[in-house]
């Protein structure tokens, strides 16, 4: 089962610094858009996560002749060798070898694959709407940030806002030397470093390096910001306006260390909502509320408020002493406190036991007589 977990954004400033493309410091300030402050769940963003990653694999199969490409014959029963179909011929190893089944060597797979499996799944568009609004929230959140690896030590802010000026920039080098500006770079030295050959059968199909993720450029015009950061290790810039989850949380890991310009960032507003007021960019769309307003729980358990309550319930409250249990069927209290009724029928039980007490003795003054009657009619008949 998985947890579901809810954070407070602790972004949650009323502005943001925008630093200069130079590094020269904090040249103004701008809004926090309302998307930092909404829930961030893991367990939606993993499972999306894992559903949007299947979306761009290519279908693949074995040969639908494989392992039947040979006249092989069962040779029945009586020979003392099983069933399964032989090779024909003779002169060579492979003659009488078992063949198609597939626990025999060349022969078919079990259930071979197919290139008509589903490959793709559908996700609920709210879905994946809750799980990137929970991404960019958790990039504003810098325990997560440092969680997933990002060296953000010497970061002034995050979220980390820079000038329009840098969607203007074609050259590599400008964007080293803004990466450097900001105390970024350790983040591209971090990924640099961690180029290593991957392990198994991939090295031959084409991905033989693996690398980690560095800082997520995201911006509002493309006017050569592409072009500057491609050749940098670990580093990918997306449009603001179509921001995806793969990219804000790789592997389905809350916190990537993103880089916004100053107009992407200013229009997270319009491109998502807020609270109260819908999206621009995607109809009738409102931010998810919290379910809770402050998810930590012992620290609300603890709180004098609830405590000084639970303490005045404790007081009036008395534990009732051990008592050894008692068998209903052999104590009338018991069995009363259990059964009221029980008592009227006892009590009827009781009467019936001395009215038949009563009329033991006339009974049998009665059957005397009878027994006397009796033998005087068999005396005069036998004189």
């Amino acid at each position: 089962m998985v947890r579901v977990v809810e954070w407070e954004s602790a972004a949650a400033r009323p502005v943001i610094s925008v630093f200069s493309q130079s590094g020269e410091g904090v040249t103004g300030t701008v809004t926090l858009p309302a998307v930092f402050k909404a829930p961030i769940r893991p367990d939606i963003v993993n499972s999306v996560h894992t559903n949007m990653a299947k979306n761009k694999r290519q279908p693949y199969c074995v040969s639908p002749q494989a392992g039947h490409q040979t006249s092989a014959e069962s040779w029945g029963t009586g020979r003392a060798v099983a069933r399964i179909p032989r090779v024909s011929g003779g002169g060579t190893h492979r003659a009488g070898q078992a063949a198609f089944g597939n626990m025999c060597r060349g022969g078919r797979m079990f259930a071979p694959t197919k290139t008509w499996r589903k490959w793709q799944i559908k996700t609920n568009q709210n879905q994946k709407r809750y799980a990137t609004v929970s991404a960019v929230a958790a990039t504003g959140i810098p325990s997560l940030v440092f969680a997933r690896g990002h060296k953000i030590d010497k970061i002034e802010e995050i979220p980390l806002v820079v000038a329009n000026d840098v969607e203007s920039y074609t050259k590599t080098k400008e964007a080293i030397s803004l990466l450097k500006s900001i105390n970024a770079y350790a983040e591209v030295e971090r990924c640099i470093a961690s180029k290593k050959l991957r392990a198994g059968k991939g090295k031959m199909r084409g991905r033989r390096y693996t690398q980690r993720r560095g800082p997520l450029v995201i911006f509002n015009e493309d006017n050569g910001i592409t072009k500057a950061f491609r050749n940098i290790p670990g580093v990918e810039t997306a449009n603001v306006n179509a921001l995806n989850l793969l990219q804000l949380a790789p592997g389905g890991h809350l916190g990537r260390f993103v880089i916004w310009t100053q107009g992407a960032f200013e229009k997270l507003d319009s491109v998502f909502g807020t609270f109260k007021k819908a999206s621009q960019a995607k109809k009738d769309y409102k931010l998810p509320q919290t379910i809770l307003t402050n998810a930590d729980l012992p620290r609300i358990i603890n709180s004098d408020e609830i405590q000084s309550v639970v303490k005045v319930a404790n007081e009036k409250h008395t534990k009732r002493p051990y008592t050894q249990r008692k068998n209903p069927l052999k104590n009338v209290g018991v069995m009363v406190r259990f059964n009221p009724y029980a008592q009227t029928v006892r009590r009827a039980a009781i009467l019936n036991e001395e009215a038949r007490a009563n009329d033991a003795p006339t009974k049998s003054r009665n059957s005397k007589l009878r027994e006397n009657t009796i033998k005087e009619t068999l005396n005069k008949f036998i004189i």
